[in-house]
């Protein structure tokens, strides 16, 4: 008789109003999370993870804390981040403070050569032995062959594979997710990719008025005057 074996259905790249270019709500975020049964949430902020912080206390079963850290080179993406990282750095350095705090390092949207955190080929084999996985999906790409291009490079160098709506925006959420094993740290998430089950969908061009949107908003907030 075949045992039951429980899952989780996971997100893996999301932002907050703490990204420049999002307005999501920590709590109505995490709500819509709870009503599309998305088990685990890795908030993946531009180069901060004090949106992850809050809403890990909001629910700290749900939110893994992630960041996204533009580097010299490309942007790499980071689960289970303790320590957060500035914008700017070498990649391989940005590498080794992510080893150094027990996380799991993945790349960003690689190819979409659209997005200014896209790799350079000769800068993503230089990093290829150093991570863990590829975003082998990004909901958010405008052209299908991106996506493509970044699953046969991850084939290629037998690299595990992560999938991300990329939300910047809550209909966004849920637009990528991968169903996998139960897991409770970087190992063992590293681990259950390997089983892991996509179900992800091009969310289209639209959603990058979105973003677009937020940053106009922003600018016309009043920053708070020095005591």
């Amino acid at each position: 008789m075949e045992l039951y074996s429980p899952t989780l259905k996971l997100e893996f790249h999301c932002h907050t109003r703490f990204s420049k270019d999002s307005l999501n709500d920590l709590h109505y975020l995490i709500k819509m999370c709870r009503r599309r049964h998305i088990d685990r949430l890795v908030i993946t902020d531009h180069n901060t993870i004090q949106g992850a912080l809050l809403a890990r206390e909001i629910d700290p079963d749900r939110v893994i804390v992630g960041e996204e850290i533009m580097t010299t080179r490309g942007e790499l993406l980071a689960a289970y981040v303790t320590e957060e990282l500035p914008a700017g750095l070498p990649p391989l350095e940005a590498i080794a403070r992510l080893r150094a705090q027990g996380a799991f390092i993945s790349v960003s949207h690689p190819f979409d050569i659209l997005r200014s955190g896209h790799w350079e080929t000769e800068d993503l084999l230089e990093i290829a032995p150093l991570v863990d996985a590829i975003e082998t999906f990004n909901a958010r790409c405008m052209r299908v062959v991106f996506n493509a291009r970044a699953r046969e490079f991850a084939r290629q160098h037998g690299l595990l594979g992560t999938v991300g709506s990329d939300a910047h925006s809550l209909v966004e959420v849920g637009q990528a997710t991968q169903r996998l094993p139960l897991f409770f740290d970087a190992p063992s998430l590293k681990d259950a990719l390997q089983h892991a089950q996509p179900r992800a969908f091009l969310s289209g061009p639209w959603v990058h008025l979105s973003s677009r949107y937020a940053v106009w908003r922003k600018s016309l907030e009043v920053p708070p005057s020095s005591p």
